[in-house]
Order: structure tokens, then C-alpha cells, then sequence
């Protein structure tokens, strides 16, 4: 236990429970030099892991190993460095920008189907059936202040790209996307940050930096600036 009444396993991982207040492990994490990036959770309850996702959570999930089996345990995590999507920084490149009328985005329609293509396309390594199934259940909640939601990209009525994340508040975050065909992938985040900003979102969290994420406008920054203007965010959000 730390002066926060945090849990901490064996490894140095904080563990988190249902008794534990999200923003207080956010605040502990900033204020005691915490180094790792994961923190651990045993329980799969909807409304434990909708507190964590409306605090900035992004939920990953794994193998641990007990004494006598294999477990899939919980992995709230908070990257160290955090891409973030300000809307007016978007960056349209022209080869890219003659595809757009081609394709019509559809916000949280078909978010099974894109779960499933993100998982046959990368795997369940983290997107575990534990874990999915407590997306689901999330979702199916009533007056949560998180929810996860998908976006589509549908050239001719078909999908040809998607990705799904968790809304929270008035910020967005990606969880996992894929694409079909050349160009719908790109196609699809910039008529998703369309969207967002057309729908009065703050920014978007895009989560672990990449090329891709910096090329499209996304800035990288840290754990700290990123808890601030998340729960700057968050304010008058019932």
C-alpha cells in the first residue's frame, strides 16, 4: 500500500480494483513517479471498466500466470507519451484528398463487425473474449460516461475500412482499426476527425505515437499534459 491505499503486485504494477477511485490511481501515477505504463485489474465488471475508460483509461487485456493456470487479467494503461489529434492541426494531403467523395463514414454503425475485422486482422493478443465481451457489455449500459463506438468507411454500401475506441466525454479514443484497400484507412481518420470536430469534440486520443498518427497532424505528449486537458475536457459533462 502507498499513501494513495494503492495495491501493488509482486512485479511493481499497481492493481487496480472496483474499490479503488479511477482519478485517484490517474493522480498516483502522475505524483509518485509510477514507471510503468500498465496497470493490472482482476475484476470485468461494466461499470468498473466504464469508471476506468471516463478517466482516460485505454483498456488492454492478457495472459497472467497463477500458481496453477492461466489467467486473463485486466491492463488499464496510460501511455508515458500520448498522440493527440487537435482538430484544427489535420493535415489533408492531396494525394489523398481525391479519394474522400469516394467513400461515406458511418459513426457506430456495425461495431461488431469492425471489432472482428480488427481482430482477424491483428490478432487477439490483447483483444482478448474477455476483454471484448466487456466492451460489449459497456456498450449495452445506460448512462455510462464512457461508451465504445466505432466509425466506418463504405465505398458502394460496402465496409472497406473501420476502427473502434471509446468515447469519453468529449474525447475520442482509438482502440483498434483496419482497412481493406489502399487509401480507405487514411480516408477513414480524416472524415473521422471531420466528424469529431463537426460534433464538438475537444481533440482525439490516438494513443501510442506512431509515423502515421504525426504525418495525419497528431502531437505527442506526455502522460501529464495529456490528464489535463482530458479532464479539461471532461468539465459540464454529466
Amino acid at each position: 500500500m502507498d499513501a494513495f491505499n494503492l495495491s501493488y503486485t509482486s512485479s511493481g504494477h499497481i492493481l487496480v480494483s472496483p474499490k479503488d477511485d479511477p482519478r485517484r490511481v490517474i493522480d498516483a501515477i502522475m505524483e509518485t513517479g509510477y514507471a510503468e505504463e500498465e496497470c493490472l485489474a482482476l475484476d470485468f465488471d461494466p461499470d468498473f471498466a466504464a469508471g476506468l475508460m471516463a478517466e482516460g483509461f485505454l483498456l488492454m487485456s492478457g495472459p497472467a500466470s497463477t500458481e496453477d493456470s492461466v489467467i486473463t487479467v485486466l491492463v488499464p494503461r496510460h501511455h508515458i507519451w500520448r498522440s493527440v489529434l487537435f482538430f484544427p492541426d489535420l493535415h489533408e494531403s492531396r494525394s489523398v484528398r481525391r479519394f474522400l467523395s469516394r467513400y461515406e463514414l458511418r459513426a457506430d454503425e456495425d461495431f461488431d463487425l469492425i471489432v472482428d475485422k480488427c481482430v482477424a486482422v491483428h490478432g487477439g493478443g490483447w483483444l482478448t473474449p474477455p476483454l471484448l465481451d466487456l466492451l460489449r457489455k459497456v456498450r449495452e449500459k445506460s448512462g455510462s460516461r464512457a461508451r465504445p463506438f466505432s466509425f466506418g468507411v463504405y465505398r458502394d454500401g460496402t465496409l472497406r475500412a473501420g476502427e473502434f475506441g471509446v468515447v469519453a466525454g468529449r474525447v475520442y479514443t482509438s482502440y483498434s482499426g483496419y482497412r481493406e484497400e489502399s487509401n480507405a484507412g487514411t480516408v477513414q481518420m480524416i472524415l473521422t476527425s471531420r466528424w469529431l470536430s463537426d460534433h464538438g469534440f475537444a481533440f482525439w486520443d490516438l494513443g501510442m505515437p506512431l509515423d502515421y498518427k504525426e504525418k495525419l497532424g497528431a502531437k505527442v505528449i506526455s502522460t501529464s499534459e495529456f490528464i489535463s486537458i482530458f479532464r479539461e475536457a471532461q468539465k459540464g459533462i454529466v
